[in-house]
């Protein structure tokens, strides 16, 4: 007999057997004879043991008087019944309990001696509750119903876990006040109801030991070990995407309890319909397993491996069942399947589809190390889980499908999550009102009186270096090629290698020249076709071979041409670029935080930004104009970051280039349109046009009056049209210079005059290259109002 579960309970437990000693006495006066002398001779046991009345509270007398305790409680416990009832006496929530049927002894001596029985789920809290409840149920007479499903999970002799459903029979039980037992209200009953979880107001109305509990209950088992395990499996499937799926293991226990199967794993795959593939559930791939797929990720369903064994499955969807590995091998026709099951130790098994409106969506794999544990007839048991794993499949299915759709918003679509709601909104409404009889019209995104800030750093002479390097590999190959043909051998050819060299150096001449649209082309496809051909077909003298081999072995395998001065080059571009963006993005996250604004940055030769800040971008925050300043003021600060950023990384490129900065200021406001075609925003109307024509000139313009750029490295230049934009920047300047960030000395002038744009003017100033000025402290706007009032 087991303790009790809980020491802390309202209830003072006194096991007694006092109303069934009533019931003995009363059989004894009547005129049965054999049922009054069986209950006189009964009660005549008892008056021995005065305890089985007033109450026991020593559980050692319960020990001691087993077989009296058989016998007075026999009609209760049928002799006829007891292999096939499992009950015992107990005291209801409480780990105390005795006087087994033979089949509940049998059950715990499979669990076996180091087994403790407890209820499943069952805490303190619940248990001291649970007993009040029992309170107001029978003393209080009020209607609760607190008796959820209770279960004891009690393994088998083979270790499969075996759940059985719990009932309780109170009939032999009273419920008393002690003089410590608190008067209880309406009003106070009402309170107790509606705070279940206050365990602390529950103790205060039912204090521990206040009330008595006299008596025995019974309790009685069934097996329910199938439905609570489909009960389990369907809350570990469909938990909600913020739970992580239950584990293989944990699933696999759940099955072993439905097929009563000790050895019994489970694998699943899913079936991609477009490509005609199984494949493994990658979000899942450490928690779940595949015995079709163990070492592949995924495999043709036509694939030789599945054979014609998998027809049936795929066609009429129907489960294909292996009871015996070992005969399938030598009866089917399909023996590759067969060993890559036997080598994994798997002599039967399952594959039943999962489907879902007629389509296929994936595989679930049974397997056991025995033959015949899994068949067809047993098979028959997945109809009743089938439809849990189909809606996880599914779920599977259409959470992928989203989190697909998501990266593609993210990864190529400029929808920024400033402007996202308004996107969502407009998707709202579409969907709310879809009508089929009528085609939705979307309404254009458009934000109005917003305000421009464009910058840039860009690669100085990028083309000119492009070019340098392309003309640099064409020599470098046209002269080993020249060195090959120095080292051939003389033979009939000798006429054409003649002309061939004197091509060669011809073509090499002529790339002294500046480099012509068509030149690299022309040069690769004269190498292709007229002197490859010559070098895989001319003998050769161990010099030329030799050379021979390192030349094309330095080819590049895209292009079949030298490729490593260009490539110095775009790895350059390439390390600049993703310095600059990333310094860029993150501080731009940095910069959401002074207003909600649109950002999208562009990598070009060079790393391009544009923002748009204005209210109708943040409808629920209020918008100042201080907050556009703060932002220029972020922005030229940024430039300053990225500058830095690359002079550090300068003298580590495979190829030495200089950037140059560009800000253009734009104070009037503009509409952005998203342009449904291109999939970006883009400005709107024809007055907002010329603040892109500004964008898509002002870095190759001139000093008015120069051929100099208004560019130049390691500075920063500013173009503007207003006066009032001049006096904010210089204070910007002003500001920076006193932190050491730009130097002293400030160029001022005109731009030369664009294509429908004139009057544009520029303020130059350079970056002081100190490395230390890349922790400088973020200064704000209003901190720069503040030092300078």
């Amino acid at each position: 007999m087991d303790s009790l579960l809980n020491s802390e309970s309202p209830f003072k437990t006194i096991i007694s057997f006092h109303r069934l000693i009533e019931s003995f006495e009363e059989i004894a006066l009547s005129n049965v004879d054999y049922r009054s002398n069986y209950a006189k001779a009964i009660l005549k046991e008892i008056e021995t043991i005065p305890e089985f009345r007033t109450g026991i509270e020593d559980f050692s007398i319960i020990k001691k008087n087993e077989a009296l305790i058989k016998n007075i409680s026999a009609d209760l416990f049928p002799t006829a019944l007891t292999n096939n009832e499992i009950k015992a006496i107990t005291i209801p929530f409480q780990n105390i309990s005795f006087n087994y049927t033979e089949r509940f002894k049998k059950i715990l001596r499979n669990a076996g001696d180091e087994f403790y029985m407890e209820i499943r789920d069952f805490d303190s809290h619940q248990f001291y509750i649970n007993n009040c409840c029992l309170i107001l149920s029978s003393y209080y007479k009020q209607k609760i119903d607190f008796n959820k499903p209770f279960f004891y999970d009690i393994p088998d002799e083979d270790g499969v876990e075996k759940h059985y459903r719990i009932l309780y029979n109170a009939d032999f039980m009273e419920i008393t006040p002690t003089e410590n037992a608190l008067p209880l209200t309406q009003d106070d009953i009402d309170l107790l109801i509606d705070n279940y979880n206050d365990i602390t107001l529950w103790k205060s109305k039912f204090p521990p030991g206040s009330w008595t509990l006299k008596g025995f209950g019974i309790v009685s088992l069934f097996d329910a070990t199938t439905e609570s395990a489909i009960s389990n499996l369907k809350s570990n499937l469909l938990k909600p995407d913020t739970q992580s799926v239950a584990t293989n293991e944990v699933i696999a226990a759940i099955f072993r309890s439905i097929f009563k199967i000790p050895d019994l794993e489970v694998g699943f795959i899913i079936y991609n319909p477009e490509d005609e593939k199984f494949i493994k559930p990658v979000k899942y791939d450490h928690q779940m397993q595949s015995f079709l797929l163990s070492s592949d990720q995924e495999v043709d369903c036509k694939n030789a491996f599945f054979g014609c064994s998998f027809e049936n499955l795929l066609d009429n969807k129907e489960p294909f069942v292996i009871s015996n590995v070992t005969k399938f091998i030598e009866a089917s026709e399909n023996k590759k399947l067969g060993e890559h099951l036997l080598k994994q130790g798997i002599h039967s098994c399952v594959f039943a589809p999962v489907v879902k409106d007629g389509h296929l969506l994936g595989v679930v794999e049974l397997v056991s190390k025995k033959p015949r544990e899994l068949n067809s007839i047993n098979a028959t048991k997945l109809e009743l889980v089938l439809p849990y794993l189909t809606d996880t499949i599914d779920r599977y299915n259409t959470d992928m499908q989203h989190q697909v759709e998501a990266i593609i918003q993210r990864e190529y679509t400029t929808i920024h999550p400033s402007v996202y709601w308004k996107f969502k909104k407009e998707s709202q409404n579409y969907f709310q009102n879809t009508n089929p009889t009528k085609d939705y019209i979307f309404k254009e995104i458009v934000f109005k009186n917003v305000f421009p800030l464009y910058g840039q750093i860009d690669i100085k002479g990028s083309s000119e270096h492009r070019n340098e390097t392309v003309k640099r590999d064409l020599k470098n190959q046209l002269t080993t090629i020249l060195e090959i043909f120095e080292n051939q051998k003389p033979n009939t050819n000798l006429m054409l290698l003649e002309q061939r060299k004197f091509e060669l150096e011809s073509l090499r001449d002529e790339l002294d020249q500046p480099l012509k649209a068509d030149t690299e082309q022309h040069i690769q496809r004269y190498i292709e076709e007229e002197i490859h051909p010559i070098l895989k077909n001319t003998k050769n003298t161990a010099k030329s071979e030799k050379l021979e081999e390192l030349y094309f072995a330095t080819l590049d395998q895209k292009t079949g041409m030298f490729y490593q001065e260009r490539k110095k080059f775009d790895n350059a571009m390439s390390i600049i670029n993703k310095k600059l963006a990333s310094v860029l993005d993150r501080k731009q996250v940095e910069a959401q935080q002074i207003y909600p604004h649109y950002y999208e940055r562009f990598k070009t030769d060079g790393v391009e930004h544009n923002l748009y800040i204005g209210a109708s971008i943040a409808p629920t925050k209020p918008f100042d104009i201080m907050y556009l300043h703060n932002l220029r003021l972020w922005q030229l600060q940024t430039l300053c970051e990225m500058e830095l950023e690359h002079h550090q990384l300068k003298e580590s490129l495979p190829y030495e280039l200089d950037v140059t900065s560009l800000i253009l200021v734009f104070s009037a406001a503009i509409s952005i349109r998203f342009r449904m075609d291109e999939k970006r925003f883009d400005v709107d109307g024809t007055y907002n046009a010329r603040y892109e024509v500004v964008k898509k000139r002002i870095d190759k313009a001139n000093i008015k009056g120069t051929k100099d750029r208004i560019t130049e490295k390691e500075k920063i230049t500013i173009v503007y049209s207003q006066n009032s934009e001049e006096t904010e920047y210089l204070k910007y300047i002003k500001y920076l210079q006193h932190k050491k960030i730009l130097e002293p000395a400030i160029e001022q002038f005109e731009v030369e005059d664009l294509q429908g744009v004139s009057g544009l003017r520029a303020i130059r100033v350079k970056v002081i290259n100190n490395i230390t000025n890349t922790n400088a402290k973020k200064i704000t706007y209003q901190d720069l109002l503040d030092e300078l009032n």
